[in-house]
């Protein structure tokens, strides 16, 4: 993933930082604790005073002393957990504090880049830093069943908008739990504003903090990169084409709202094509039904996705217009 040496320090400042928070939540812990538990402290300056005592020992040729230091320290550390299992302190309280514990905030695993830098990088070459502020909002814990009518049947199915909502649910939790063990896809589809942008966005958030690559696009968006790429030799949107080829899950939202030609017909198979290939997971959600999508983007083009994806329909109001009945 291309980023400029601007790019990189940005980044990089982030991780000081979140570095320097971390140590600071460790450090209040640790003084609290000391407060409550006086014992604590005196059990900590005990193992760096054995800490000193042992290397002193093994200077002046104490072949025991390694093995009296380990013996010393594992009694001191049982003592410790005793006295913190027995306080209101959680047991892993006085722990290093850090956002990724796979990297431990340094953004590197043996040299290579940890999931989450890769996930910062995304954010950053694709001007998703809102991202994270944006599923803060809209996750399963602030997901809300009150706008879909257990009244508003849909003749098809039998099932309400309530169940309807509830089986989609239920889906995207399924497509959580299988995706590092079976690559899934998934196709969202209904009226405006019944909940497909932020079901997806409800996913997006749990894979994100399980360490996963998410890359978000508008299709406007998604074909506006690509054709930088094809027609305008742009050097970012070119490296953009491999990223979207391989992040762990690209989120294609609003299929339908751009204007559609023989490029975004062609490039959408690609990329659908390509990544089923590549075993790597997509969403696309769309307005668009499925008549829609046949005669727009290719009878092809349907079929990979029909052979290949979980196929959700949701329907019901629009929800914005109940959130803004509901705020007059």
């Amino acid at each position: 993933m291309a980023l400029s040496n601007a790019q990189y320090d940005e980044i990089m400042r982030e991780y000081q930082q979140r570095q320097l928070r971390n140590r600071r939540i460790t450090q209040k812990r640790q003084e609290e604790a000391y407060t409550q538990l006086p014992e604590l402290k005196i059990i900590d300056d005990k193992m760096a005073e054995i800490s000193v005592e042992s290397a002193r020992k093994m200077l002046d040729g104490d072949t025991h002393a390694l093995d009296w230091l380990k013996m010393e320290l594992a009694n001191l550390r049982s003592k410790k957990a005793d006295l913190i299992n027995d306080s209101d302190f959680p047991v892993d309280y006085l722990e290093p504090v850090f956002t990724c514990k796979d990297c431990k905030d340094t953004g590197y695993i043996n040299g290579s880049k940890c999931h989450c830098f890769r996930q910062e990088i995304i954010n950053v070459i694709y001007s998703q830093s809102n991202i994270k502020d944006i599923l803060s909002r809209e996750n399963f814990s602030t997901f809300s069943y009150e706008y879909y009518s257990d009244k508003d049947i849909n003749p098809t199915t039998g099932l309400s908008a309530l169940d309807t909502m509830k089986r989609a649910v239920a889906e995207g939790h399924r497509f959580i739990d299988d995706f590092n063990n079976k690559p899934k896809n998934l196709l969202i589809y209904g009226d405006t504003g019944v909940g497909k942008t932020f079901l997806s966005n409800c996913i997006a958030k749990e894979l994100l903090e399980k360490g996963n690559s998410v890359i978000y696009f508008t299709a406007f968006q998604l074909f506006d990169i690509l054709s930088k790429g094809v027609f305008d030799k742009d050097a970012d949107a070119i490296a953009a084409h491999q990223n979207i080829f391989d992040c762990d899950l690209l989120i294609i939202d609003d299929l339908g709202t751009e204007f559609a030609n023989s490029f975004t017909t062609s490039q959408l198979f690609l990329c659908v094509n390509e990544r089923i290939l590549r075993q790597k997971s997509t969403i696309i959600s769309t307005n668009l039904n499925m008549s829609d999508i046949m005669e727009i983007y290719s009878e092809r083009t349907l079929s990979r996705i029909s052979s290949n994806y979980s196929i959700i329909k949701l329907f019901g109001d629009d929800i914005r217009i109940k959130k803004r009945q509901n705020t007059n």
